[in-house]
């Protein structure tokens, strides 16, 4: 049995006990006082032991909390619920993501390093966190979004502004009627009513409590094409990852991964072409790669593809992999922690100040790896080696401003100009006097071949590909005092990047909106188009 987190721990301890004893929420409540008065968290908790013993668990201090405040008792209070929020990290980032999973189905792949398992999706184990979760409530949507909405209430996060982060393999090898269903269904979790249709659950969720402000699948290169991009733009997705692992087509091939560099190339010049942020999925030690090798396929990533997110995924030997039988036969050898921990330490400085670093190693459970690193605190284990050298990394993740109090009148706008896919890429940025990173968009500005203009609301166009407030998450209306959301942020982003379009020559400025962010950007002028919002630059 796989050991589970405390985190988890606690939801299901919450979810066997919903209906809190008198007790309990006096004890809470109790706490909760101390807390007002000023008294550290833990000095309260040791000061209310429970009767029975133990102390009462934050879930519980956030049920009282929320009665005594639905009760008219108490003043609602960000702060004190911040204090005693469990994982705030969870929503650090400005928005709560919720992930589900799509049922199993057969995969259009053949890698070599991927796990089999009938119960789930291909790549996916089912004692991934995640995947546990799906096969829980057998991978259906609405119950997958609904239970993660529940168990992420009952500890204190804001469930307003959700991020839903799609997985399962190759989303576009899917029946599209599934695809459809699926999308709808967590939408109907999100709007707590059924819809009879997509659109009309789209519509809904325009003014839903649970809005959605950003939808997320991954696919493969080979199945990006414009009839697909406008597909995805219908379906409501923002973002895609994309299963790249490398940028050779030797080691492509050597692990039976089915398409070519420039498959990968051709499919993130489409997404960008077409609006969507870009995540890239990339995995040292293939079989035929080296340290030196991967070195250098990493440094490819930042000569044309620039990717605006990357998960690196270094390769973990599983019994349940076609690669399995090569490692027996002496024909792979896994890199060991350390000697992963110094190829990533090498190259994370590298990675320019536009991309965001996900991941560095996959949630799988040690257990499931023959042979190789196990460790799954490797993004830990980088950062003190980076340390021990003192270099940095000055992606977006190492820079956010999180929990950290900023003040507006401080914050100064950078530019970042690249070029990418042939387009020319401004990354606008509002960052503090120590380089923290409070908000950023993404400006993308296509060359005269783009194949995106096909896609009649993008005619002409220079599109807005994102608009990111970090800090943590603040319910829609509300404020903060020292937080980046709800300051203003994002309107002062989106005209820096209208006066940035005009000056490239561009009359008309598109967003590609989530659902749950149209009425943000109609707000600020952006009209309704068939899949995206338009403005005309020239009426501003």
């Amino acid at each position: 049995m796989v050991d589970k987190s405390n985190f988890e721990l606690e939801i299901e301890a919450w979810q066997r006990n919903r209906q809190y004893t008198p007790e309990i929420l006096a004890t809470a409540r109790k706490v909760l006082e101390e807390l007002r008065a000023g008294r550290k968290l833990s000095d309260a908790l040791h000061r209310h032991p429970l009767p029975g013993g133990g102390y009462v668990g934050k879930h519980a201090l956030v049920a009282g909390y929320r009665r005594l405040v639905e009760s008219g008792e108490w003043a609602a209070d960000e702060q004190l619920l911040a204090r005693i929020r469990m994982k705030p990290v969870r929503t650090l980032s400005g928005v709560t993501t919720v992930t589900v999973l799509t049922k199993p189905y057969p995969c259009p792949g053949k890698c070599i390093f991927c796990p089999t398992d009938v119960r789930m999706p291909k790549s996916y184990l089912p004692d991934e966190p995640g995947a546990r979760r799906a096969l829980q409530h057998d991978f259906d949507p609405f119950d997958q979004v609904a239970a993660r909405l529940q168990a992420l209430e009952a500890v204190g996060h804001p469930t307003d502004k959700v991020e839903l982060l799609i997985l399962g393999g190759t989303w576009s090898a899917y029946r599209r009627d599934y695809q459809e269903w699926f999308i709808r269904r967590c939408f109907d979790a999100l709007n707590g009513k059924p819809a009879q249709t997509l659109p009309q659950a789209q519509s809904w969720n325009e003014r839903s409590h649970h809005r959605n402000v950003g939808l997320v699948i991954e696919t493969r290169p080979d199945h990006v094409d414009l009839a697909e991009l406008a597909w995805m733009r219908y379906l409501g997705v923002t973002k895609v990852q994309i299963g790249a692992q490398s940028l050779n087509d030797e080691i492509l091939a050597l692990n039976q991964r089915g398409h070519t560099v420039e498959e990968t190339r051709r499919a993130v010049a489409l997404l960008r072409s077409a609006g969507f942020k870009i995540v890239l999925h990339w995995m040292p030690n293939l079989l035929g790669a080296t340290i030196d090798t991967d070195r250098r396929d990493f440094a490819r990533l930042w000569e044309d593809v620039c990717p605006d997110e990357i998960k690196i995924y270094p390769n973990q030997l599983l019994a349940n992999a076609e690669l399995y039988n090569y490692w027996l036969r002496g024909e792979f050898r896994p890199y060991t922690t350390q000697e992963l921990v110094e190829l990533i330490a090498d190259i994370k400085p590298t990675i320019p100040r536009y991309c965001r670093v996900n991941r560095v190693i996959r949630d799988i459970p040690s257990t499931n790896v023959v042979e190789g690193n196990k460790r799954t605190s490797l993004r830990q284990d980088v950062h003190l080696e980076l340390e021990r050298r003192g270099q940095h990394c000055h992606c977006i993740r190492c820079r956010e401003v999180r929990g950290k109090a900023i003040e507006v009148r401080e914050l100064r706008l950078d530019e970042l100009h690249y070029t990418a896919g042939g387009a020319h890429e401004v990354f606008l940025s509002f960052v503090t006097p120590d380089d923290h990173l409070a908000g950023f968009l993404r400006l993308s500005m296509p060359g005269d071949a783009s194949p995106r203009n096909e896609l009649a609301d993008l005619h002409a166009a220079a599109i807005i590909r994102e608009v990111h407030v970090y800090g943590q998450s603040v319910r829609v209306g509300a404020s903060q005092p020292g937080a980046a959301q709800h300051a203003g942020l994002g309107t002062r982003l989106i005209e820096a990047a209208e006066q940035i379009a005009l000056q490239y020559g561009f009359g008309r400025l598109a967003v590609i909106s989530a659902v749950g962010t149209r009425a943000y950007y109609l707000r600020r002028g952006f009209k309704r188009g068939a899949l995206y919002l338009v403005k005309n630059l020239a009426s501003c």
